[in-house]
């Protein structure tokens, strides 16, 4: 199984980027793929998740209404659309797949199964 995340960068205060991760090496379509993100001086951290089962998204309290996680099926790609972007969400912000699908499941990194190898994400003018 590998998950190869890319898109990261440097971005300004209020900019966007578009994360993407392509999962090889399962059945795509039956996991719930998540983005965690590891920030300096805290541990990794939820972010968003895709249900598999409901297809319902959930989001961290902190990039709500500015994050939007979704998924191609077709393509095997989950991808991390954020805008709005702040200093604070400078990071390494990593994919995962997971086989569960509930909300208070897919919050938790012990849930995921395969992880990518993270892609920096840098928020500064």
């Amino acid at each position: 199984v590998q998950l190869q995340a890319c898109g990261g960068g440097l971005v300004q205060p209020g900019g966007s980027l578009r994360l993407s991760c392509e999962v090889s090496g399962l059945t795509f379509r039956i996991y719930s793929p998540g983005w965690f993100r590891h920030t300096p001086g805290k541990e990794r951290e939820f972010v968003a998740a895709k249900s598999y089962r409901s297809g319902s998204a959930f989001y961290a309290d902190s990039v709500k209404g500015r994050f939007t996680v979704s998924r191609d099926n077709a393509r095997n790609t989950v991808y991390l659309q954020m805008s709005s972007l702040k200093p604070e969400d400078t990071g390494v912000y990593y994919c995962a797949v997971s086989g569960y699908y509930s909300y208070s499941d897919l919050t938790s990194k012990v849930k995921y199964d395969h992880w990518g190898q993270g892609t920096q994400v840098t928020v500064s003018s």
